[in-house]
């Protein structure tokens, strides 16, 4: 199995009525702004455990669960579906108790990417660089699509309560290493070991059950909207490193209704934008190329403004 080189510490912050689970590595230092590193969906802080140890340099580094997923987990019933807006404000808070005042360093990966994008254009003042690993947000929406969704959105929560979108539990751990492993055949088993056992818990009946909320299945019911990500977009004052893979995920996802060529056109709103490419690497980049992505974050946090 894999050995992480820099351990972690975790600990539980309140955050609007949660108690979010973040993972830290390294020590707080007056001299450089902590590095905040946001995991994509249905992926958990543990996530970025790769990446970390292949850090060149000492950080104080700050992984949250977001919530719904890993060890962050609603007091009650979980919700049956979950808002863009609440990621923001979350974050919002975790920078609050974490950096105060002070900008940070802000990493995030898919799902994670967008929300700091997004963040990063409604609180500019508290980024100093951003990097986004396959943010790419969503395919652009019609108003005529408004009653469509929200009937979709209707139907999905009904299916969800009738136990209908339920995640699937395996049998051991080795099934959650090999269902990782499918998902992204770059994986190594060593990896695969290592990342399903915080990927995943046993429950009281010793089958292993995904850690997130099976309410992240359930459609947003609200329409994504180009226009207005655009303008959070342009509000963005950090520079920004937006990194792809150089195999082209998002035309699997969204067999041409949504393309890399849409998306780069949209990071045109960045004020200070740049991009890269990670070679030999899926969506899964910081478990593919670590040590490629590594390099590339430091280049940028060092790299002249």
């Amino acid at each position: 199995m894999y050995q992480e080189q820099k351990p972690s510490r975790t600990e539980f912050v309140p955050v609007r009525n949660l108690n979010y689970h973040v993972r830290q590595w390294g020590q707080p230092d007056a001299a450089r702004p902590p590095l905040v590193l946001v995991h994509g969906w249905m992926d958990v802080s543990a996530s970025w455990q790769f990446v970390v140890d292949a850090l060149r340099t000492d950080r104080w580094i700050i992984a949250p669960d977001w919530r719904g997923f890993g060890l962050t987990r609603a007091p009650g019933p979980a919700p049956d579906n979950y808002w863009f807006p609440d990621y923001l404000a979350d974050l919002d808070v975790l920078l609050d108790h974490y950096a105060g005042e002070r900008a940070v360093d802000l990493v995030g990966h898919s799902m994670g990417g967008h929300v700091s994008m997004l963040y990063s254009g409604a609180r500019p003042e508290r980024i100093r660089r951003l990097v986004n690993l396959e943010g790419f947000g969503m395919a652009e929406t019609k108003p005529s699509q408004a009653p469509g969704r929200l009937a979709q959105w209707m139907d999905q929560v009904k299916s969800l309560h009738r136990g209908e979108m339920a995640l699937k539990a395996y049998d051991t751990v080795d099934g959650v290493a090999q269902r990782l492993m499918k998902t992204n055949p770059r994986l190594s088993q060593d990896k695969a070991d290592w990342l399903a056992r915080h990927w995943a818990a046993p429950n009281a009946q010793g089958a292993w059950e995904i850690l997130g909320d099976a309410g992240h299945k359930v459609i947003n019911a609200q329409l994504f909207k180009v226009d207005e990500t655009l303008e959070l977009y342009r509000r963005i004052s950090a520079p920004l490193l937006c990194v792809t893979a150089s195999e082209d995920s998002l035309g699997g996802w969204w067999k041409g209704k949504f393309t890399l060529a849409e998306f780069h056109e949209r990071l045109k709103a960045v004020p200070n934008a740049r991009s890269a490419e990670v070679q030999d690497a899926g969506h899964m980049m910081h478990h593919d190329q670590p040590g490629e992505v590594a390099r590339m974050l430091e280049d940028f946090f060092l790299a002249p403004d």
